[in-house]
């Protein structure tokens, strides 16, 4: 059986963010094209679907490591914050973001929560592993 650990990551985000667009609970919320994914950047995402990657991209780190909050999840997505002549510094990311996806993925059943934070539905990890053997196949 091919698991999620075995197949490239970036493949595997992309056939996952396509699978997503067809569910009706994940939908970017109005706001999304306007804000920072973070404070450690200058811009708003340019992807238009940057919705959908992040979505499939939380899916992936939630099999891989376990139940997982969203605080851990802002670290994981921040990055550094450059400050002129002083010194870069790391800063997390956007929390309400993660949160939302972590929301809409739960009305969709692909997650459910934990006493440690959010972790993956029965019905998530056969979608992941679904995809996973699809991609393991197109390679």
């Amino acid at each position: 059986m091919v698991t999620v650990r075995e197949v490239n990551a970036q493949r595997l985000i992309e056939k996952l963010k396509e699978e997503l667009k067809k569910f009706e609970e994940i939908r970017p919320l109005p706001w999304s094209f306007f804000v920072k994914s973070g404070a450690h950047k200058e811009r708003p995402p340019d992807q238009e679907d940057f919705w959908f990657i992040r979505a499939a991209s939380i899916l992936r780190r939630l099999y891989l490591n376990g139940p997982v909050g969203v605080e851990r999840l802002r670290t994981y997505y921040g990055g550094r914050k450059e400050r002129g002549t002083k010194p870069a510094r790391f800063r997390k990311a956007s929390g309400n973001i993660i949160r939302k996806i972590l929301q809409q993925l739960e009305k969709a059943g692909l997650v459910e929560k934990d006493k440690k934070g959010r972790k993956l539905s029965k019905r998530g990890i056969s979608l992941l592993d679904k995809i996973a053997y699809e991609v393991k196949k197109g390679e």
